[in-house]
This record gives C-alpha cells, structure tokens and sequence, in this order.
C-alpha cells in the first residue's frame, strides 16, 4: 500500500512550503519568488503579456484517465502556448489549486512534478500562488506571465488581405485521442476487469494529456525576422479560431482542405472511429498549436521550416471565409468545420 499524507497533517501553509521548497528561479526578470506576500518582476523595458486558464474537475479533465502528473504538465502548456501566440516568451507562472480530502500530500507532488516538468522544459519560473480546499474535486488555475519588446507582440485584428494563412505542427490528433480515451472509460466503467487496449494509438493520446507549447515557432520568428501579421493558438478547432482571425482584422479568407496537416497517425485513428481526419482537424481543439498570418514576401522564409504548412490566405471581407475541398467544392467556413459536413 502507498503511503498517504493527509493535506491537513502539514496545513496550509506547510503544504506551500512542501510543493515549492526545490524551486530555483532562472530568470533575471523573477526578482522576488514564493515566500513573500507577491512576486516582484522586472522586464526591464520590455512588455508584459498576461493570462489566465481556470481548469475544472470533469468540465476540462477528467482523472479518469488523466495522470495528475501530466495534467500539472498541460495546465502550465496551454497557458504558454497563449504567451507564444503573442509572439512573446513565457518567464512565470503562478498556480493556484482547490482540492477536496480525496486528494493526498502524495497526489499534489504528482502534479507538481508535472508543473515543474513543464516550468524547466519551457524556462519559466514559478513565482507564487495560493492553495485551498474544495467541496468536490480539483480546481486548477494558472497565470503566465511573459515578455516581448514592444511593437513586437502579434494581435488577432491586425492581418491584412493577401496575406499568407499558416499553421504550425498537425491537428486533429487530440481530438481523436479524447476519443479513444472516453471509449476506454466507458468500457472500463461497464466492466472495469477489463485492460484498455490503446495499442498503437500512443501519439494521438499523447496529443491530448501530454501537448506541448511552439515556443521553437515563436523562436524561428525571431530568428529569421519575421513578424506575423496576426496570430492564435488552436484549443478550439481550426476553422473557428480561422473565424477569430476574419472576424477581428474584418477579412475573409480561402482555405484548402487539401493543405490541413494531418498526421498519419491521426487519419488511421478516424477512420477506426469512421469520422473524417479534416473534420477533427477544424473543430476538434487542444492541438495548441499556431495559426498565423504572415505577408507573402516572407514566404520563402515560411517555407523552410518543414514544421509550417501554409494552408491558405485572407481575401476582402465580402468574399467571407472559405474552404475549397479536396474535391474542389467551395463551402463556406463555420465554427464546426463547414456546412456540408453532414450531408
């Protein structure tokens, strides 16, 4: 039998001091960490980029199925991958968790390894955050907080018509692995004798409980002096962070089935579940990956990287947004993909 700490053996307070007593702060602009009534950051003249997540017990996971180390992991991700999506670089976090008795001292270390998992592999520092009991179940919420220099963060409003439509990585994996996941689960509840049989499917559900954020895009920007003319993460599908895109620069857009990356991995695993790879790719979310708009003169620099596809680009506004299909069909684009979907 595992050992089992009470949270209520070190208290409050003990049990901060428990989960951040091996933190080493990396970053110059971290003056001041835990242990103090606030944090105290410097970015030394450069812009400060903020946000928020609040993840919740069975709305945004469920520990069914997700280990809380990797769900400490994700919870620190998706708040980086919103910094990236700026253009700018992550450099703290702050972390506060509800929890209900259920939870032991053992099970909050299994998450913060996670937490620390993801703070060491992206360089942020975590500078504070509070701890409380919860009724029922677990309560997560996580500020990032990054930098970049000024006139350089990228907004959603500001693409331009002509420009270039690009996305980075693949998507639709985490979709379809949510997919097999909840599969298992109801199995497993109906007759919990039986082992989940995942075999083969480790890269899609790896998408999904274990995603990562494109800080390596955001440092190709940089490197090659590119300045995207507006930029996204994708929790949300394609096709409808697409729709942000058109709907705050007021453009329209042509976007080609055909260019979506979609990972082999991820067209065989729709089809054992007989949905279309396109579909889980526009409306599917979590992929956490970019979407963007650069001019066209940068694309021979877009090019190089084989990790960005371009997908499409932006027309004026009363073509509205498009898909041409892989049959050459022209639909209009919505939130769920496009109309036609189900005919």
């Amino acid at each position: 039998m595992e050992e089992r700490t009470e949270i209520a053996d070190l208290g409050e307070f003990g049990l901060i001091d428990h989960l951040t007593k091996n933190i080493e702060l990396q970053n110059a602009s971290s003056i001041l960490g835990v242990g103090d009534d606030a944090a105290v950051i410097d970015h030394f003249g450069r812009q400060t980029v903020v946000t928020t997540d609040l993840l919740v017990e069975g709305v945004h996971f469920d520990l069914i199925y997700t280990p809380l180390k990797h769900l400490g992991y994700k919870s620190v991700v998706v708040n980086l991958s919103d910094i990236y999506a700026m253009n700018a670089v992550p450099t703290q976090i702050v972390i506060s968790i509800g929890f209900s008795n259920r939870f032991s001292v053992e099970a909050l270390d299994e998450f913060y390894e996670g937490v620390y998992a993801a703070c060491s592999r992206y360089g942020v520092d975590l500078v504070g955050g509070d701890t409380s009991s919860s009724q029922k179940g677990f309560i997560i919420s996580v500020t990032a907080i990054g930098e970049v220099s000024p006139d350089r963060f990228v907004k959603r409003s500001t693409a331009q018509k002509g420009d270039l439509l690009c996305v980075s990585g693949d998507l639709g994996a985490a979709y379809i692995g949510l997919l097999f996941l909840e599969r298992e689960k109801k199995i497993f509840i109906e007759s919990p004798g039986v082992q989940p049989d995942l075999e083969g499917e480790a890269y899609v559900i790896g998408r999904l409980l274990r995603p990562e954020a494109r800080k390596d895009i955001v440092e190709f920007f940089a490197a090659q002096q590119i300045q995207p003319t507006s930029m996204l993460d994708i929790s949300d599908g394609l096709s409808s962070e697409i729709l942000h895109i058109c709907k705050q620069s007021e453009l329209g857009c042509v976007l080609y089935e055909d260019k979506i990356p979609v990972s082999e991995q991820t067209r065989n695993a729709a089809f054992k579940f007989e949905i279309d790879p396109t579909a889980c790719a526009l409306s599917g979310g979590e992929d956490y990956e970019l979407v963007f708009t650069v001019k066209q003169e940068d694309y021979d620099k877009i090019v190089q990287h084989e990790g960005i596809s371009v997908v499409g680009y932006m027309t004026e506004p009363e073509k509205g947004a498009t898909i041409i299909t892989k049959g050459g069909g022209k639909h209009a684009l919505t939130a769920q993909g496009w109309n036609h979907m189900n005919k």
